[in-house]
């Protein structure tokens, strides 16, 4: 499923748009910035609340195409500049995490050749 239609199926707001839009087969969720770079799987959309470029940072180290911010956190322009830098989507949601998660998944299970 490419980034696009996973923003229209979640009702994602777009805070960086002018992002390549491509195919995504995996995410992960997490606030620890250290067990992202440590388990998640490159070209994985992240999952968090860490609403900072700390966050870019790590998402550029693991080839991430998309951040999805959960509950509405406020983001600063320092975030979406170093999206910007980065070539990376960066959406939020008034969602929790469990629920973007759920939503995802399902739409990634779906989206997945047999």
């Amino acid at each position: 499923m490419t980034l696009e239609e996973i923003a229209k199926r979640l009702k994602l707001k777009a805070l960086y748009s002018d992002y390549e839009n491509i195919f995504c087969t995996n995410a992960y969720c997490s606030d620890l910035l250290s067990d992202i770079m440590g388990n998640a799987k490159d070209g994985s959309i992240l999952i968090s609340i860490q609403a900072h470029k700390n966050t870019v940072a790590v998402a550029s180290l693991k080839d991430s195409p998309a951040i999805i911010i959960c509950n509405n956190r406020p983001i600063g322009e320092d975030m979406i500049e170093a999206c910007k830098d980065e070539g990376i989507a960066l959406f939020v949601t008034g969602d929790n995490q469990f629920e973007v998660s759920a939503k995802l998944y399902a739409c990634l299970h779906k989206a997945l050749p047999s």
